[in-house]
């Protein structure tokens, strides 16, 4: 990190954390121009093959109560 990124860093650190959200989900979107068009429709259709894989085994999943409360006792 060059020392004019840093100091853009540094300031945006400064800001309240609504505008801190709003700067990083700007910069994000800024990026996706970057990103490769084929790596959203091979998501796709992973999560459908997951999906479906998930609705023919008979899963149940875990509610996000237990998987949050698993991840923040670490």
């Amino acid at each position: 990190m060059d020392a004019t990124t840093r100091e853009l860093l540094d300031r945006a650190l400064t800001l309240p954390s609504t505008e801190r959200a709003a700067l990083a989900a700007a910069l994000l979107d800024s990026c996706e121009a970057d990103v490769d068009p084929d790596v959203d429709s091979a998501w796709l259709a992973e999560i459908a093959q997951r999906a479906e894989r998930a609705r023919s085994d008979g899963s149940v999943g875990i509610p996000w109560s237990v998987v949050r409360a698993e991840l923040l006792a670490g």
